[in-house]
Formats: structure tokens, sequence, C-alpha cells
């Protein structure tokens, strides 16, 4: 492991101190803490560039219209296909039936 001397100014080490204890570390786990998430946001996030960004909304605007454009056959033959699953358990018949008469209602 190395070793690094740093100077800080006596407020930023005041502020450090008062997280490391909020956070029951020392300030030295601390700081590594901070450092190691900066590092890795750092590398992580990469800018996308604007042209790159609006090809992106270009496409899914164009989805969207195709997917509005579907027929109500064709919606009812996709969701004849998808997966069935069980309600949660704490879902009642009753609220599963209420909100299903709430769907039907609304298509």
């Amino acid at each position: 492991m190395s070793r690094l001397t740093l100077r800080l100014p006596e407020t930023l080490h005041q502020q450090l101190t008062q997280l490391a204890e909020g956070e029951g570390v020392s300030l030295n786990q601390y700081i590594v803490y901070a450092l190691t998430r900066q590092a890795a946001l750092a590398y992580g996030i990469q800018a996308v560039p604007e042209a790159k960004v609006a090809q992106q909304q270009q496409a899914f605007q164009s989805l969207i219209t195709q997917l509005g454009q579907a027929s109500p056959s064709e919606i009812k033959s996709v969701l004849a296909t998808r997966e069935k699953t069980d309600p949660e358990a704490e879902l009642s018949a009753d609220i599963v039936e209420r909100l299903q008469e709430r769907i039907q209602k609304r298509a």
C-alpha cells in the first residue's frame, strides 16, 4: 500500500472529518472511499457527442411513431405472445380484478 502526504485547507479537513464520523469510519478510510468513488465515476462516465445524442433521439422518435401505427390486431398479437406472470403475493384477487377493470375501461 502506498503512503501520501497531503495538505488540506482546514475547512475541508473538518468537513471530511465530520463526514467520516457520520459514516462511522476513520478519516483515512473515508478519503480512500471518496477517491475510489470519484476515480470510478471518471473512468465509467464518458461524454457522448451531441450529434450522437441527436441521432439516438431521432431513432427513438422514429420507433415511437412506428409503434403508434400498429393496428389493433397487431397489438393484440404482440400482447398474446408476452410472458404471463403471477401477481405479487401482496396483491389480492380483489385488487387484481379492480386493476383489470380499470385497464379495460381505459382501453
